[in-house]
């Protein structure tokens, strides 16, 4: 069985790189489409397989500034001659589900997120860029929207990475989706016991307004406790003259560092709205519970009193009252090794599975056996 997987670019190693490393461990043979590819950046598996760009690749500048040709990707998209394969796998969150296949050839697209420049984030995205730019965005973005929508009904069957997203994708593009979290490598962390109520709350995340960092240092000043907050990014320099004295700013810290963070806090404070959120997982497979806002993927991961706490409003003051009721009513009976197995339900087996099985549903054609394939020596 011939297996083409369409990611959208190919820079750097991140959460859609790490789905896409689990569809080519499904799919040894798969070959993988892209607009644009630093092999470089790629891990060893991703280099393994045979990797095709399109058109976008080859104009200038487009190493560096492949989001600048967006509006052309539509159309470099349905350039590619898929005639000869027996199944299509899309990774979208930018434009890849619209590729053009055989009638009978079947096409499943695991959805990251509705590219949000164009759908929920139009505004925000539209509101940073200066006037001449905002005028012409305003026109290409209209533009995509409708091939976005039409692209839409090349799919056979959508996976959504979360319950928030499988919402969006019916309402961006009136149509039902299985949910099938994306795999999380907890192998890296082991629970440890709970480090006191002398501990620093944790932050971590890219320093951008919609990561809500500002609504952490806030709670935190409200009640007088400790932070500290991993990350850099444009509103490092606001953040730090709104923190008080128990703010401590660490930047970014390598990956080997992170779980002695993790250990050493009472809990990790999430008051942004993510698509899914793998940060929340890392804490809670150390053993750390989660303090996160009601919304987005959170409402997947954190279960109330296991894991950790979901507050009603994106205030300062919800959140505080979060961290009251977790230090009142959770953190004295916590037990650190329950909030770890949680978070093992999360994993990349469950991952694989969970494709495997809405692969099967929507192509019994293919004769797949029950099962995915071992993978256990592939890392």
């Amino acid at each position: 069985m011939r297996v083409a997987i369409i990611h959208y670019w190919l820079v750097g190693m991140r959460g859609g790189e790490r789905v896409l490393e689990q569809l080519c461990l499904m799919f040894p043979d798969a070959d993988i489409y892209t607009h644009v590819c630093d092999r470089e950046k790629l891990s060893p598996l991703l280099r393994r397989h045979t990797i095709r760009e399109t058109f976008i690749a080859r104009l200038p500048g487009a190493r560096k500034h492949y989001q600048k040709y967006l509006p052309l990707m539509p159309y470099a998209l349905e350039q590619l001659d898929l005639s000869s394969y027996d199944l299509v796998l899309s990774s979208e969150s930018g434009p890849a589900k619209g590729v053009i296949c055989n009638p009978d050839t079947p096409h499943l697209c695991y959805t990251h997120s509705p590219m949000r420049y164009i759908w929920d984030q139009y505004h925000a995205y539209r509101a940073g860029l200066n006037w001449p730019m905002r005028m012409l965005w305003t026109v290409v973005s209209h533009k995509l929207r409708i091939w976005d929508v039409a692209a839409a009904n090349r799919v056979d069957r959508y996976v959504a990475n979360s319950s928030f997203v499988a919402r969006r994708v019916m309402r961006c593009w009136g149509r039902e989706s299985d949910v099938v979290h994306p795999p999380v490598d907890l192998e890296a962390y082991r629970p440890a016991p709970a480090p006191g109520p002398d501990a620093p709350y944790l932050f971590l995340s890219e320093l951008v307004p919609y990561k809500r960092a500002d609504l952490a240092i806030e709670a935190c000043k409200l009640l007088g406790r400790r932070l500290k907050i991993v990350g850099s990014g444009s509103e490092m320099e606001r953040l730090k003259k709104l923190a008080g004295p128990g703010v401590e700013f660490l930047g970014r810290v390598p990956d080997g560092e992170m779980r002695a963070l993790y250990h050493s806090c009472r809990a990790l404070l999430f008051p942004g709205v993510e698509d899914f959120g793998i940060v929340p997982l890392e804490a809670m497979a150390c053993g750390r519970p989660v303090l996160a806002y009601g919304r987005g993927g959170a409402l997947d991961t954190v279960k109330e009193g296991v894991s950790g706490l979901l507050f009603d409003a994106q205030t300062a003051e919800s959140l505080a009252e979060a961290m009251r009721r977790f230090e009142t009513e959770m953190e004295p009976g916590l037990d650190p090794e329950r909030v770890a197995a949680h978070a093992q339900s999360f994993g990349p087996e469950q991952f694989r599975a969970g494709m495997w099985s809405a692969i099967r549903r929507m192509a019994p054609e293919l004769g797949l056996p029950e099962a995915p394939p071992a993978v256990a020596q592939a890392a």
